[in-house]
Order: C-alpha cells, then structure tokens, then sequence
C-alpha cells in the first residue's frame, strides 16, 4: 500500500519500501507524466545516504527510461533541496528524492516535486495514489540502468556547482568575510557536509565537521535536529568556543542551531529572527507565511510592520503556494524547514543556515542579543511540545473523540475560535493557542501548545495529554 503524507511516501524498509513497490510508484509517475505530455521534459532523480536509497534511485530510472521518459540522474548524495533547485532549473515537469528525510533508520521513500521544484500537492498525490490502486506488478516496465546509459536515455549530472553558487549570490559574502567566524557543522550523518562547508569556506569561515561519516543509522538517534540530538554539537560549540554550530536533518531540508552560549534555538526562534532581520535590515517588504503549529511571534512582528502573517495546514506544499500567492518575504514551520523569496519553492537547511550566518556578521549581534530585542519589542510567547506514539486502534478511538464528538477538555482559559483545518486547534483569547493533530510523516499523535508563559503552555499540553489519555 502506498500513501503519501505531508512529506512524501515513507516507509519501512524491507516491509513496504521495497523493489517492488518502488517500481510500482515510478510507474504511476510514468504513467502520469505520458498521460500529461510531460516526457519531453524529463525526470530529475536523486538520492540521500539511506539504506538503499542509492540502489532505489536506480530502480526508478530504470523504469523511467523504460516508458521513454529522459532521467537526469544526480550522480552523487544530494541534499533535497539541491533536487528540487535542479528540477526548476532544468525545467523538469517532475523530480523524486529517495528519502525518508528526518525518520528513523529503518524508514526510507520518495518525495515527488513538480514544475518549479516544488512539492507535489495532495491533488498530485492523490492522483498517483489511484493509479498506483490501478496497476500490478506485470504493467511496471523496466530496462537495466546500464542499457538507459549506453542509449543515452539516462544521464548522469552534478548540478552542485550551479546549486552552490546560487546561494552565493543570494547572501552577503562579503559581510561575512570580514567577521572570521568559528562555526561547527552536524550533518548528523546525512548529506549537508560538502555544500555547507563549501559555502561557508567560501565565505571565509572557519569551518570544523562532526558527525560526517557514511552511517545508514544515523550514530543511533533520529537524524532531525533537536535540544535531545544535537546533544554533542552543544558540548563542543561550549568546550572550543564556537561562535555557532549549525546541524541539518538526514536529507538536508530542516535546520537546527547551537549558539555561542550552548542554547539549542528553536525552529520558531530561527523563523523569527530571519523574517525580522529581511524587514528591519535588510529593508524587504512583505507578509510571512507559517504553518498552523507555528509561532504567533511571526503574526505580531508581520503587523508591526504593516505585513499580514498567513497560516496553511502542516505541508510545506501549502507554504510555498501561499508564498507564491502573496509574494511573502518567508515561509516556514516549527519543525525547522523554511525557504525565502526567490529560491526554491521548498524548505532548505543549507541555505537556511547560510543566511542566519549573514544575520549574525551583519548586524554585529549575537543570536541571544537579537533575540532579546525581538522579545523586548513584540512580547514572548512560550511553546510546549509533545509526541505520542498509539496503536491503530486506538488512532481510530483518538479520531472518533477528536474529529466526530469533536470533544476537548476545559482548559481553563477563553477559547476564541476552534478550528478543525489541520488537526483540532484551539485559540484562546490571551494570544495563545494548542493543537493536536497526527503526524502526516510518523505514527504519532503530536501536540503543540503556546501562551504567553512556560507555565501556561505546560498546564493546557498536559490537559490535552490526560484528556486524550496520553499520559
């Protein structure tokens, strides 16, 4: 069975991400892209460090080159976000990534894109969903990846160079030269290293790399940045002196950060500070777009500044639509993920991390003082988070209470608005909020809560855990 979630198709490897099935969904893929004339075009293949993502990566383009489809097959690992700024520039109607991202180990999949490099939408998805239901293993055709290489139907390319340097052209290098900056990168065994070191050296840092090894186990913990994983990037940004420690997720889209102080920033914090520094700074103009579990800080900085903060379902599909529909100067998500004006139509990590090190060298403050600046200006607002794994039937119990009775503790506040958009999300007078909603990436039940203080964003988190008998 193949379903897609808000990133992708994922799956267990050896149970459903399998030869097989790979092939069955490159088929649908085919299939869709003959029945829209999108041949001519071509595909746009690429793959992470996983366990059998490289081997995966081929049984696509074997099946690609069967139904005549041209691949363009990145010879090399490649982060996503390289995948999809190939896929708009060759001007690909469709590209894959052979990832399962920030999941666990045993997890591999594919994300699909299409023209622009964006993510595919649901009805995308849906679409190849069905077709998938309509095809057996006898309709999957296929040729040796060898006889696509001699035919000249597959060919291989590395399109790092053009990646790289356009991110060098959209960040002040120069700034950054001047500054010798001392920074410590995790690509916790994913596939960052080559291009944020590039960049970064280019830009005269002084760069030091941890965690870069070949590991299909990701050192034994999940490959997402986090407080709990980058653990060792804390310890050694504090014992040398760092003045930052950058670590990107298994396939290099989301971003974490260790400041100078040892302080784990949260996703929310890095959304803030980069929408903030592109408006008060550098002088853009224009809206933030975010996901419903992410910060309201965004909403009071945007109406400080006369800009609008616009919030879609979790999916980075729904923020880079939005993006586009309102010409926002930023679009992002608690999880870490976020893209700016004029690059990719999808979030990226490496990039990410690039210009939150323009920011520092910029404005001549470290992540704290401008933190503390932001809050001093615009508030705080404290965010609680909590993931629960169940059993499918008690999934069906949890939706059943959610989404049908549509029941929720009294959590002892003004209740605004409840809104059923993404999950069950409840907004409370005092500019607060709390969510819960399934994961569309994992087994899990997750819940995010924000008030105006640590204390408060804790006692409705746990209210929603008992209520829905979590804990």
């Amino acid at each position: 069975m193949i379903k897609f979630g808000t990133g992708g198709w994922r799956a267990i490897i050896g149970e459903d991400f399998i030869m097989d099935n790979v092939k069955l969904l490159s088929q649908a893929i085919a299939d869709d892209m003959k029945a829209k004339n999108y041949v001519d075009n071509g595909i746009v293949i690429g793959f992470d460090r996983r366990f059998l993502s490289d081997k995966a990566a081929k049984w696509v383009a074997e099946v690609m080159a069967a139904n005549g489809i041209p691949v363009y097959h990145i010879g090399n690992i490649a982060p996503t976000p390289m995948i999809m700024f190939t896929v708009k520039k060759l001007g690909s109607k469709y590209g894959v990534a052979i990832t399962a991202s920030h999941n666990p180990a045993d997890y591999n999949g594919i994300k699909v894109f299409t023209e622009g490099g964006r993510d595919a939408t649901e009805d995308v998805t849906r679409n190849l969903e069905k077709i998938v239901e309509s095809l057996s293993k006898e309709d999957v055709k296929s040729i040796p990846y060898e006889k696509g290489l001699k035919d000249g139907i597959i060919k291989i390319i590395d399109p790092f160079n053009d990646y790289i340097d356009t991110i060098l052209s959209m960040i002040d290098t120069d700034v950054i030269r001047k500054s010798g900056l001392r920074i410590l990168l995790d690509p916790m065994f994913g596939v960052s290293k080559s291009s944020l070191q590039t960049i970064l050296l280019t830009a005269r840092c002084h760069v030091d790399i941890i965690n870069d090894r070949h590991d299909t186990l990701f050192g034994g913990r999940l490959p997402s940045p986090s407080a709990a994983t980058l653990t060792r990037l804390k310890d050694i940004v504090l014992q040398e002196k760092y003045d930052l420690g950058i670590a990107t997720d298994g396939d290099a889209d989301r971003l974490g950060i260790i400041d100078d102080k040892g302080n784990f920033i949260h996703p929310n914090d890095i959304m803030v500070l980069l929408y903030y520094y592109l408006l008060k700074y550098k002088g853009w103009k224009g809206g933030v777009v975010r996901n419903i579990a992410t910060t309201h800080l965004l909403d009071r900085i945007a109406k400080a500044f006369g800009e609008e903060c616009y919030e879609v379902p979790v999916g980075f599909k729904h923020i880079s639509s939005k993006m586009e529909e309102t010409n926002a100067v930023i679009g992002g998500e608690s999880s870490g993920g976020l893209t700016i004006r004029g690059h990719i139509k999808g979030k990226d990590g490496i990039f990410a991390g690039s210009l939150l090190v323009e920011m520092i060298c910029t404005t001549g403050k470290k992540i704290s003082e401008l933190l503390e600046s932001i809050h001093e200006q615009f508030g705080n607002l404290y965010t609680v988070e909590s993931d629960f794994k169940f059993s499918q039937e008690y999934k069906a119990e949890l939706s059943d209470i959610l989404f049908n009775q549509r029941k929720l503790p009294d959590f002892g506040y003004p209740v605004k608005e409840v809104s059923y958009r993404d999950g069950v999300k409840v907004y409370f007078e005092n500019d607060g909020w709390i969510i819960a909603r399934f994961s569309g990436t994992e087994p899990l039940i997750r819940i995010f809560s924000e008030m105006p203080t640590e204390a408060e964003a804790m006692d409705v988190n746990v209210k929603m855990q008992k209520f829905l008998k979590l804990s």
